[in-house]
Parts: C-alpha cells; structure tokens; sequence
C-alpha cells in the first residue's frame, strides 16, 4: 500500500466534519521536549490546523551529527483507512509515515502501518509523558534503534 497522494477523487463531496480517527491524536497536542538515547535532544510541537481535519507537527532534532527539522501533516487517508502523514524536512526529506495510538500507546511507523522501522511509546497516566524506543532492520540482519523519553512543555 501507498500513501493517497490527495483526494482530488472526493472534490465536491468532501466529507463535512474531520474524520473522527483523527481525533485520537489530542494527547499529542501541545509542546514536548524529548531525550534519549546517543545524545538525543528535540522539541516537538503539534498543532490543529484550522478546520481540524490536519495535525501540523513541527520538530526539531539533534542526535549526535544528525539534525532533523521540518514540519509533518497528518490527516486521515481515506484509500489506507489510515493516520498517514506526510513529513518535509530542512534537508530535502519527504516520508511517509503511519499513527495509531489506542489506549496508552502510540504507533509511528515509517511508511505503512506493519513496518518493520517504527517507534513504539506509552504515555503517563496523565498523558504528560511518553517514553519508547524507535527500532529498524539493520542491513546486516540486527535490529538498530534507540530510546527516548518525551515531557510535556507547560
């Protein structure tokens, strides 16, 4: 499966309020701050686009040479029945990648839902903080990964 690249299928029968899958993302709202493994510092920010029919996640990353930073939409993709999103970064980055958080746990797969390259996390029981680990196949057959500790910003 792809990502739907638009929805130009649905233009005048657009539906008439955000689909409500979307909304299971709330406790992400707001501004973290994540540590973690290998020197990991970021901030993270999600917000609701006006309408409310897209999450807006803006971040960014410093883990050891590595810097990510950039802006990621998410919506519901009506071809997968998915959260997809779709994330740019500073240093010409385009990916896809799939959410689903039931209960205390978050989902975020890179690229479909399945993926063997994905982050895993719990939250709090107050849902201000989440901890997990992100893991990927490694070429040589190992698992390659790192954890991560994310605290709400007040």
């Amino acid at each position: 499966m792809t990502m739907i690249e638009n929805n130009n299928a649905l233009a005048g029968k657009l539906p008439k309020r955000p689909y409500p899958e979307l909304k299971k993302l709330e406790p992400l709202v707001g501004k973290w701050k994540i540590k973690g493994d290998d020197g990991l510092e970021a901030v993270s920010h999600y917000e609701w686009m006006e309408g409310g029919f897209f999450l807006i996640h803006y971040f960014d990353l410093k883990q050891g040479d590595e810097h990510h930073k950039g802006v990621e939409y998410i919506g519901f993709d009506e071809n997968t029945q998915t959260l997809r999103s779709r994330l740019m970064e500073i240093n010409g980055g385009n990916f896809s990648y799939t959410y689903q958080l039931e209960g205390d746990t978050l989902w975020y797969w890179f690229g479909d839902k399945g993926s063997g390259n994905y982050s895993k996390s719990k939250f709090s029981p107050d849902f201000n903080s989440y901890e997990g680990k992100w893991q990927w196949p490694n070429t040589d057959g190992s698992t390659g990964g790192y954890s991560y500790k994310a605290t709400r910003i007040k």
